[in-house]
């Protein structure tokens, strides 16, 4: 398991293949912001529930992990393929090249976006307890889908 501390400026933060030329901004549309969640070529980006530096933790699997969705505030699952080998992952107005990379095999993946303490944020939203969880395993392409929606 990878372990970040990410800067997540704007609410979000992007996992990528390291040679992805992806562009997200015109990905975060309405229903995006919703799903907290929007792709682009060999790009995700995970939307976030403050933009300050947010705890995140990837794991690279064989295979579907279990779910136990009561766990989680919100659920979400896309597609993310990597032809380089390396996935970087960073917030959004870091600096690419000294993003933190991750070894991977060329491919098609799932990847299960995990959000917790989505309710926890101090009154000035600078302070929380939320926490964010990425699973990638090897499977075929999906549309972006919301397994669990976070309450309103």
């Amino acid at each position: 398991m990878h372990t970040f501390q990410l800067f997540a400026d704007y609410f979000q933060f992007y996992i990528q293949d390291e040679s992805a030329e992806g562009d997200l901004s015109d990905a975060w549309s309405d229903e995006a912001v919703e799903r907290m969640l929007a792709t682009a070529p060999g790009v995700v980006g995970i939307g976030t529930a403050r933009n300050m530096e947010v705890p995140v933790t990837v794991e690279i699997l064989e295979a579907a992990p279990p779910l136990d969705a009561n766990a989680w505030d919100h659920v979400v699952e896309c597609t993310l393929a990597t032809a380089s080998g390396r996935l970087a992952i960073a917030g959004c107005t870091d600096y690419f090249p000294d993003a933190a990379r991750m070894a991977i095999a060329p491919g098609t993946y799932r990847v299960r976006a995990c959000y917790a303490g989505l309710a926890t944020l101090s009154e000035d939203g600078l302070e929380g307890e939320d926490r964010y969880h990425l699973a990638l395993w090897p499977a075929p392409a999906i549309e972006p889908t919301v397994v669990k929606q976070r309450a309103a």
